[in-house]
């Protein structure tokens, strides 16, 4: 098994997440032009931000995967939990743990931070992510909708 570090990243991290991110973009079969990702780029390097980023990467310290949380408010419950929007790891490292090492450190962060929970979503035909959600999380019963704004 690969020893894997997950690190948030750095200025220089920018072209391998640039890559991994325009992976996941494909993934889920949507456009991620250059200007859109420079902004969420932005998001994670302004520590004033909600959007948090970490990078895992192998031994010889390349990035190899991504995942992009945020705190979210729990009203109901009077808590903060956190939300995982992105987690994306490239197909020549998938299976050797990085989504663990990835998800590991996020739920380390969970506990630092106070968080009652780490939630996401994922498509319904994502079979290979949702065998491993498994694992690790509980599927809820909540279904998602979406709402446009006028």
């Amino acid at each position: 098994m690969t020893d894997w570090l997950v690190t948030p990243p750095t200025a220089e991290d920018f072209t391998a997440w640039r890559e991994l991110y325009r992976g996941y973009a494909d993934f889920y079969r949507v456009e991620l032009p250059d200007d859109r990702a420079e902004l969420v780029w932005s998001w994670i390097g302004d520590p004033a931000h909600e959007v948090n980023c970490l990078l895992v990467r192998d031994p010889a310290g390349t990035p190899v995967g991504l995942a992009h949380y945020r705190p979210y408010t729990r009203t109901l419950l009077g808590s903060t939990g956190g939300f995982l929007d992105d987690l994306y790891v490239a197909p020549a490292a998938r299976g050797g743990g990085a989504v663990d090492a990835l998800l590991a450190r996020l739920r380390e962060i969970a506990a630092e931070r106070g968080w009652s929970v780490v939630r996401w979503i994922t498509a319904d035909d994502n079979h290979r992510a949702r065998g491993k959600y498994d694992q690790v999380a509980t599927r809820t019963m909540w279904v998602t909708y979406d709402m446009q704004p006028d």
